[in-house]
């Protein structure tokens, strides 16, 4: 058995947590046998073997080191693990074999990533409905291994060029779509979403390179999204369409609609809250669990306790606080009609999403005067960078107060009786 190598850089986690993000480091363990170690931007490291048969380099991708996670011998190696595998992929091509490859395909890479992202994180739909709709009709079929930069970018610029899909009946032959994009916004905005969808896809890759599934990344990594795309204008409602609106819509999405306007909560936190989760005393609602992953309090001010005191009158601590006219959860889609339609009775042009009730929490706090730094806590940011993003220029009270100091650039009237005079 050949003697395992020590390394400095390799051998220990916390050595290698020290090695710059991105950059492969190569430890040379035999003659024509390398092991490598790269870091990426995710939460683990991966071990590579590069082999010289004498005419070309092979290189495979032996699976995860245990930067995070203990050992396990398969898809999880340590140091010298790593290097024992090295070799078996070496013997293999002198043998006359061919390092062992995983023909695994883009849809079975998603299809691992999914399983994984229920476990794991929040928001599974938003992902499921980018595999389904733009990544497995194209990329489905594909093996990982046969991925290139240019049908990468090809993909993305076709992804920013098609039109946008509406909603369609599940009996439908024919996918309901929007005009094609015209304007320098609309165009701007299916950029954006392209790149959200390839944010999606490169999780899914980076996730199956970091399995071992497939030997290199360098593929993806090349492709990068496009640029400023992410400078929409904020929708928010003032107070008379928010009063408007609230009193246009049915009994139970007008309790619904008022609740997000009072608190800022997204979709899934205020559908899935609990009676057991307002705090009534304190004028707290708890957030078990965010879009972050974290949980969080929710204040309430006066308008707000009094709405939610009705809300849970007569509720068991399990029950939901907020449900449908015939007492069933709101699925994801079930408010998206009466919305619009109350937003037509309304005069609330153009429409609102239920998601810019939210912004609109935002916007009115951050025009009162509130800081980014509390207002990011209150919505549930991971950071106060996406906060600023949206809300800086409603907050800046120096700029609106700059401009008072600029004349009016017109004559009072007894200025122009005087130029009148003059002519």
């Amino acid at each position: 058995m050949a003697r395992s190598q020590r390394s400095g850089k390799l051998e220990t986690r916390t050595a290698r947590l020290k090695l710059p993000q991105g950059k492969s480091e190569f430890l040379t363990i035999g003659k024509g046998l390398a092991l490598g170690y790269r870091r990426t931007e995710g939460e683990y490291g991966t071990w590579q073997a590069r082999a010289w048969d004498g005419s070309r380099y092979h290189y495979q991708n032996l699976g995860r080191a245990d930067d995070f996670q203990d050992a396990n011998g398969e898809g999880v190696l340590d140091f010298y693990q790593a290097q024992g595998a090295a070799r078996t992929m070496y013997e293999e091509i002198l043998s006359g074999g061919t390092p062992r490859q995983k023909d695994v395909t883009v849809q079975q890479a998603a299809d691992r990533y999914l399983e994984w992202f229920r476990e794991h994180r929040k928001g599974v739909k938003m992902a499921e409905s980018a595999v389904r709709a733009h990544i497995s009709p194209t990329l489905g079929d594909r093996r990982l291994a046969d991925l290139t930069t240019v049908d990468l970018r090809a993909w993305l610029d076709k992804l920013a060029t098609k039109a946008a899909r509406l909603r369609s009946s599940k009996l439908s032959k024919k996918l309901n779509l929007r005009p094609a994009a015209e304007t320098k916004d609309q165009k701007r905005a299916r950029r954006a979403s392209a790149n959200r969808i390839l944010s999606v896809l490169k999780a899914i890759l980076n996730r199956a390179f970091q399995d071992g599934l497939v030997a290199d990344d360098s593929a993806w990594r090349k492709v990068k999204p496009f640029a400023k795309v992410d400078e929409a204008r904020i929708r928010y409602l003032t107070d008379a369409e928010a009063t408007r609106l609230v009193n246009a819509c049915p009994p139970d999405l007008r309790r619904l609609v008022r609740a997000a306007l009072l608190t800022g909560t997204r979709w899934g936190e205020i559908t899935s809250l609990k009676a057991a989760d307002v705090n009534l005393s304190t004028g707290h609602l708890y957030i078990a669990e965010s879009k972050s992953g974290r949980s969080r309090h929710v204040p309430l001010n006066p308008e707000g306790v009094e709405h939610f005191k009705a809300l849970v009158t007569g509720k068991t601590g399990d029950e939901l606080v907020l449900t449908r006219a015939d007492g069933k959860p709101w699925g994801h889609n079930h408010h998206i009609r009466a919305l619009q339609a109350a937003c037509k009775i309304a005069k609330v042009k153009p429409a609102v999403s239920f998601h810019e009730l939210r912004h609109t929490y935002a916007s009115h706090l951050a025009q009162a005067g509130v800081d980014l730094l509390t207002i990011s806590k209150l919505l549930g940011h991971a950071d106060t960078r996406i906060t600023a993003k949206h809300y800086a220029h409603l907050a800046d009270k120096t700029l609106a107060m700059a401009v008072t100091k600029l004349p009016a650039f017109t004559a009072s009237p007894k200025q122009r009786d005087n130029i009148r005079a003059v002519r």
